[in-house]
């Protein structure tokens, strides 16, 4: 397979980000786009020239001429439409948070292994150039021994019941909209948490505002993190060990560089390549094509998972998640 033809389930913010992303692939292209609003579908395909448009999940995923599907509907959906193109035999690049629990995670993996087909979360900052260099710097040990991380990510949203972030049935909270980044971050780069203590403040709807967690480890590292609906932070992230740490430029999820500072020596920059530039429909890319280009290079060489981001860690994020939940418990 020389070209990626993709199907983008979903027109809301992040699925027509994809779409005008995949702009800056030479080896991709958006072939499909649904909707369950035939008419909003048809508007989104106009506009970013994208050559069919469904007002049914099922039939995008059916297309014999789709060979790969990005589920970018809300997260409480993730599983019953991301089964809907395994069941069609596509490869499929699930939204993050990847499903809504642990449990959830664990029966599509099962699905997609199942029915021999590619499958992954599309957690974009994993694939961003900042985090490959920062993974093969901590694979050196230029770091020493990790001791610490800090990562944070505050966004600010008006008190709607109505958006997402506030809505019990779309999925709403702080954790698993913004939290996701921060833990998964933590997980690249500390594996799998040992024990998990989380506080937690509700908003208005009963959904948490406000999440932040310790995470501790086998090693002895800590990951501190935190994330919050209701305020705009420094969303800053960095590592420490105990030869130096790394301190990665605001917004750190979104790629850029990050300053290495020695325990002894001078410290120096790492400035990765530009991840935005022109896309489709008049949008700017923001760097979600590195996640797609991944799918296309897995499925291109017959692997059904990422070494960069494989599903059992998927699976492990979510339980940490799901822990963090359950430890912070809000109550509205």
């Amino acid at each position: 397979m020389t070209e990626i033809r993709w199907g983008v389930l979903g027109t809301g913010n992040i699925g027509t980000r994809f779409v005008a992303d995949l702009a800056q692939l030479e080896d991709a292209t958006v072939h499909a786009i649904a909707s369950r609003d035939a008419t909003r579908a048809e508007e989104i395909a106009q506009q970013y020239g994208v050559t069919r448009a469904y007002g049914d999940y099922r039939a995008l995923c059916e297309d014999p001429e789709v060979d790969a599907v990005y589920v970018a509907s809300p997260h409480p959906f993730h599983l019953e439409h991301a089964l809907l193109a395994i069941e069609a035999g596509k490869a499929v690049l699930v939204e993050k948070p990847f499903t809504m629990t642990g449990s959830q995670a664990r029966t599509l993996v099962d699905a997609a292994r199942a029915a021999d087909v590619f499958c992954m979360e599309a957690m974009w900052t994993r694939f961003l150039p900042t985090m490959v260099e920062l993974r093969r710097l901590l694979g050196e040990g230029v770091l020493g021994e990790v001791r610490a991380l800090y990562a944070d990510h505050g966004q600010w949203f008006a008190s709607d019941p109505e958006h997402r972030l506030f809505a019990p049935d779309l999925g709403g909270g702080a954790l698993l909209d913004l939290g996701v980044y921060p833990v998964s971050f933590a997980s690249m780069v500390l594996g799998p948490p040992a024990q998990v203590q989380a506080a937690a403040t509700p908003a208005f709807t009963g959904v948490d505002l406000t999440t932040s967690a310790l995470l501790t480890y086998a090693t002895g590292a800590h990951a501190v993190l935190t994330c919050t609906s209701g305020a705009r932070t420094p969303v800053t992230a960095w590592v420490a060990g105990d030869e130096g740490r790394v301190e990665i430029d605001r917004t750190w999820y979104a790629g850029g560089g990050f300053t290495v500072i020695p325990r002894d020596g001078e410290p120096w920059r790492y400035d990765g390549p530009p991840v935005t530039g022109p896309g489709a429909g008049g949008r700017e890319a923001k760097g979600l094509r590195f996640q797609a280009a991944e799918v296309g290079r897995c499925v291109a060489a017959g692997l059904r998972e990422s070494p960069v981001l494989p599903l059992a860690e998927t699976i492990a994020v979510m339980d940490t998640l799901d822990a963090i939940s359950a430890t912070a418990a809000p109550k509205p």
